[in-house]
């Protein structure tokens, strides 16, 4: 579905490299996350998926197809895209802003409005209350939901996600997680998610591809990093989250009476 073969990355006259020659392979309906510290090259890696940012050497290719050959603006609509900041636009209600790929689309204006509230099902935001709301009068983690719905919106096959959750209070980023995992098994999407939380990684991933100073480092299931960490980074990553189950279940032993 999506192959990085041997993609750099650099910027202006600078000889430092933000990506170092990744190589990898995304299978149709599979969830990867990217892990790893803030400037480790995650983002920029992400971007140059959909041509956000052009990479320097080497090739990026979506089912086959070289992105370069592919109108940028014309790519971008049929991959979904999820961010942190969430960027809805704040003139526009919510159904204008779920509807704004369809509407690029020439998508029938019926067939748009089914949609939105389609979509706004699915997030469970019921679209008699939601549709016509502005993002200002949502929380938020309703903006995200609406950011998601967006996503969605065009039917794409591909979901680019940048700290999609990072923002949110705990009890809403787990739900959130959890609805995102339900809705991409449901559609079989194929998903590149972005994140510096190995938690949320071991949670969320079918793989992980761990990154430091813009290489990759190491790419498994997250079953396969826990067992056998093969840098001294990734196993770094590994304790936060070590360290915070074997406190939790110390924790619940000393509450039994």
């Amino acid at each position: 579905m999506i192959q990085l073969e041997r993609v750099s990355k650099f910027y202006g006259q600078s000889t430092t490299l933000a990506v170092r020659e990744v190589d990898l392979e995304i299978q149709a309906g599979e969830m990867l996350v990217l892990v790893g510290e803030s400037g480790c090259g995650k983002t920029t890696t992400l971007k140059m998926i959909n041509r956000l940012v052009e990479p320097s050497r080497g090739r990026v290719a979506v089912n086959g197809t070289d992105v370069r050959d592919t109108d940028p603006i014309a790519l971008r609509r049929t991959i979904g895209y999820v961010f942190q900041g969430i960027g809805l636009f704040p003139h526009m209600s919510v159904a204008e802003n779920i509807g704004i790929v369809p509407k690029l689309l020439k998508w029938e204006p019926n067939k748009i409005g089914d949609r939105v509230d389609e979509l706004l099902d699915m997030v469970a935001l019921p679209p008699g209350k939601y549709r016509q709301r502005l993002p200002a009068e949502l929380s938020g983690g309703q903006q995200q939901r609406v950011g998601v719905a967006r996503a969605l919106a065009g039917r794409p096959q591909i979901m680019l996600m940048d700290e999609p959750f990072g923002a949110l209070d705990p009890i809403t980023r787990d739900s959130l997680r959890s609805e995102f995992k339900a809705l991409h098994r449901s559609f079989g999407l194929t998903v590149v998610m972005v994140t510096h939380d190995m938690t949320e990684a071991l949670f969320m991933a079918d793989r992980i591809a761990v990154m430091q100073q813009g290489r990759l480092l190491q790419v498994g299931t997250p079953q396969q990093l826990l067992a056998r960490p093969e840098h001294s980074h990734v196993a770094a990553l590994l304790e936060t989250p070590r360290r915070h189950a074997a406190l939790l279940e110390a924790l619940m032993r000393a509450a039994k009476p």
